[in-house]
């Protein structure tokens, strides 16, 4: 499933880039790793794997996750999507509480997203990969970004600052 990759990556890219960096403090690690967390959990899952396949492909789409085709509930949730995405590529210029609205909203999604693919799994048995393992990336999302969020305003993140401090 392509979303668990790029939850993998989105671990993976920001400690290969610490490890080319001078600075390795504890904030800047946290920063990296929601920085990183925001494009690719957010952004690219929300842009490239959630708006572009229920919006233009959404018989496809519905197949794959086992849900009836031809619901116009695809769209909306392709539009949904597509915002977090903008949202979470746009966390590449905008820091400080704009990180933490985007976290904190695109978690709560993925709670409840991942709720809903537990729920037609054990209630429906719907073990298609695109449902079942959709439990698996949705809330891995949703924890990594709230973990992050809170450790990011425990080393003092979440100020007008966030771009010049974060260096240190």
């Amino acid at each position: 499933m392509i979303a668990l990759i790029v939850a993998l990556l989105s671990v993976v890219f920001p400690l290969v880039n610490l490890a080319f960096s001078k600075s390795r403090s504890r904030r800047r690690v946290i920063y990296l790793l929601l920085l990183y967390a925001l494009v690719l959990d957010v952004g690219v899952i929300g842009l490239l794997f959630g708006f572009i396949p229920h919006v233009f492909f959404a018989d496809h789409a519905a197949q794959l996750i086992r849900w009836d085709a031809g619901s116009p509930f695809q769209f909306e949730v392709g539009v949904h999507d597509g915002a977090w995405g903008l949202l979470g590529f746009l966390s590449i210029w905008i820091g400080g509480l704009f990180w933490l609205a985007t976290g904190l909203g695109w978690s709560v999604f993925m709670l409840g997203a991942t709720y809903g693919h537990i729920y037609h799994t054990l209630q429906e048995g719907n073990y298609a990969p695109y449902n079942f393992l959709t439990i698996f990336s949705d809330g891995f999302i949703a924890v990594w970004l709230l973990v992050l969020l809170h450790l990011y305003y425990r080393c003092g993140g979440f100020q007008k600052q966030d771009r010049s401090s974060a260096s240190n």
